[in-house]
């Protein structure tokens, strides 16, 4: 029966995750902790390696369509994938482990809620100034501030144990002045190298630190794999489909329902 739920878990993730350029942890760890228990360091390092397969075939969909961005994600990976490694070192400190790991799944429902609640903001304002969305175009001189996205999304992502989308998608749209699709798509691509990186050094953290055999999360990764990319593969097609606020009012639904349900979980234990 478990893997009847992980196969599900990991279509869910899957689905998030292309659609929305996010990873799909946010999908897979609070589902998983329902699952079996908090786990906190062991669900971060399993959906680590299974973001690289949710990211890689959402990568091939928005290829297909040109919305990735060379000029911005050859700055934004460089200075993520240095930045996730710092994320994980620093999720392992005295403070986020033993009892006290039910912290970070507080920092990560707090984390989750404030940038729901940014966005929120900001698309609050927008409608009322009347503003369009932008064009690529519009964003071409300041691709150069690319590295500001980069940072955050990758020391977050480590920390958390997540892709970093859910930081990249919303800085794009307010540093860099990108349209949703192509923040969502350039997200994607540089949660492909971020995952690879950072279930790297998590796992091995899991091991030394923690005390947990490699194996265990390996197995539990190789049951969402499958669901992960066949709902990648049609998230990530969704993303160039459905109209552009049904998928920004999905990100904030998702934002805030996963924000309530970790910060919940936190202050109950």
């Amino acid at each position: 029966m478990d893997l009847v739920w992980m196969l599900l878990i990991g279509l869910g993730g899957g689905l998030a995750g292309g659609l929305l350029g996010i990873g799909g942890s946010i999908v897979m760890i609070p589902l998983m902790t329902l699952l079996f228990g908090p786990r906190q360091h062991l669900h971060q390092a399993v959906a680590m390696i299974v973001n690289f397969f949710v990211g890689a075939p959402a990568v091939f969909q928005h290829l297909r369509v040109r919305a990735v961005m060379p000029e911005v994600i050859k700055q934004m990976i460089p200075a993520a994938a240095v930045c996730v490694i710092v994320g994980v070192l620093v999720s392992e400190l005295s403070i986020f482990t033993g009892e006290r790991r039910i912290y970070l799944t507080g920092v990560f429902g707090l984390f989750l809620l404030g940038v729901a609640g940014a966005d929120l903001r900001k698309s609050i304002f927008a409608g009322r100034n009347g503003r369009s969305s932008p064009s690529p175009q519009d964003a071409l001189p300041v691709t150069r501030r690319a590295w500001m996205v980069g940072v955050p999304a990758g020391f977050l992502g480590g920390l958390l144990g997540v892709g970093g989308g859910f930081i990249a998608v919303p800085l794009q749209q307010r540093l860099l002045n990108l349209p949703l699709r192509n923040a969502i798509a350039n997200s994607a691509a540089t949660i492909v190298v971020l995952s690879a990186i950072g279930a790297s050094f998590k796992n091995t953290a899991l091991v030394v630190e923690h005390g947990v055999a490699l194996w265990e999360s390996v197995r539990l990764a190789l049951m969402l794999i499958p669901g992960a990319i066949l709902g990648s593969l049609i998230g990530a097609r969704l993303t160039h489909v459905l109209p552009v606020r049904i998928v920004h009012a999905v990100f904030l639904v998702f934002l805030t329902l996963a924000a309530v349900r970790m910060l919940t979980y936190a202050l109950s234990n």
